[in-house]
């Protein structure tokens, strides 16, 4: 059996009401949750909160909210691993036993039913026990300045100084989007970023985090821009 579980705790900081804040028409969650439902990977799509009104919009939107999230999972400090581990658990416990398990971000208007099906796809053919969305950095991370006390800058790696970006590795960073696991890696705990884990690459036009009213602004024109590009195809 294959679960999605999409995070969707209700003590957003940043950006109040994030989850379910109107983003390109509909609440931040649904396209989440219509990405999950679209893709026939899962089993089941549910939803972890401990907010009442994120369940129901969640339910609104066509996923599941068997069960509310404690409070003591609730807090600016749980990790994901953790609320992963408490809906496997739970889940199992009502008799619904899953083998594989996707953690889908709430705040991922990008993601799509594709790629969680190639995740899902990624997962399974190389026996891995994450197997989770990343993307590359747009400049070389070998070249990258820090600003000091005194208005001045400083090279990480002065030693990169002259060396030309195409010569360099490319790097990636996760995309925040999804994180397809084993229920046993899940349950153990084991750590995601890892040897034992595989990467599904995304192109950079369709990655944002989305931690700032600035972020949120550029998100929708992004998105806005994509969907624009669909309808002329």
């Amino acid at each position: 059996m294959k679960l999605a579980v999409i995070p969707a705790r209700g003590g957003s900081k940043r950006i109040p009401r994030k989850n379910i804040k109107m983003f390109c028409g509909k609440p931040m969650i649904a396209w989440s949750i219509e990405a999950a439902l679209e893709s026939g990977c899962f089993d089941k799509v549910i939803v972890s909160t401990d907010d009442e009104e994120i369940a129901g919009v969640a339910r609104d939107c066509g996923a599941s909210v068997p069960f509310m999230r404690p409070a003591e999972l609730a807090d600016d400090y749980t990790g994901t691993i953790p609320v992963i581990q408490q809906a496997i658990e739970r889940l199992r416990a009502d008799g619904f036993e899953a083998q594989q398990v996707c953690c889908l971000y709430a705040t991922a208007p990008f993601v799509s039913p594709e790629d969680l099906q190639r995740g899902l796809a990624t997962l399974e053919r190389t026996g891995s026990q994450y197997a989770f969305s990343v993307t590359s950095y747009a400049f070389p991370i070998q070249r990258a300045i820090r600003l000091t006390e005194n208005g001045g800058v400083e090279m990480f790696h002065a030693e990169h100084f002259n060396a030309r970006s195409q010569d360099l590795e490319e790097s990636y960073h996760d995309a925040g989007q999804f994180y397809w696991g084993l229920v046993s890696a899940w349950l153990a705990g084991h750590m995601i970023f890892s040897p034992e884990s595989s990467a599904v690459v995304l192109p950079r036009h369709r990655v944002q985090d989305i931690d700032t009213p600035e972020d949120w602004l550029r998100a929708e024109w992004m998105h806005r821009a994509l969907q624009a590009e669909k309808s002329l195809v």
